[in-house]
């Protein structure tokens, strides 16, 4: 296997969560894994771009994240690849995301999956309104106009 191994530093990023979202807040989370789990996602064999949170009880779980099996490990541990994990968080941080989860069209996203300085995997949740049709062609206008700005203001 020619992966490289990542200590530290962003693992995935979900780049569609922003455009399908407009994301208000951000908060950033641990998750509860297993060692194999942590040792595949160092290797960066991980999709988040179809995640979301839910809520189940009291707690919040990050659900439809796909992390890979390693192939060389794969005989000797069995984990469910799309199994809901739960997230770490403080008490009131987690009874501000259930209230913000009851408003109407609020969803919780992943946006980012990453290490920390000190080694530990975070995840940065956005709090996000889903945008309609126009919204999404606005979003596409800015992008634009922002390479052509660029590109003019290169030349000058």
């Amino acid at each position: 296997m020619a992966r490289q191994i990542i200590k530290s530093g962003q693992v995935s990023e979900n780049r569609k969560a922003r455009f399908n979202y407009s994301i208000d807040d951000t908060i950033e989370a641990g998750l509860s894994l297993t060692g194999a789990e942590i040792k595949s996602i160092r290797y960066g064999l991980v999709t988040i771009v179809d995640g979301f949170v839910q809520r189940r009880g009291d707690n919040l779980f990050l659900a439809g994240v796909e992390i890979q099996k390693l192939p060389t490990a794969a005989r000797i541990v069995n984990f469910d690849e799309r199994r809901s994990r739960q997230l770490l968080l403080h008490r009131n941080q987690i009874n501000r995301l259930i209230g913000k989860l009851q408003e109407k069209g609020a969803t919780i996203v992943p946006l980012k999956l990453y290490f920390n300085n000190r080694g530990k995997l975070k995840v940065l949740l956005g709090v996000g309104y889903g945008k309609n049709k126009v919204d999404k062609r606005e979003t596409i206008k800015q992008r634009e106009w922002d390479k052509n700005k660029a590109r003019i203001l290169k030349g000058r």
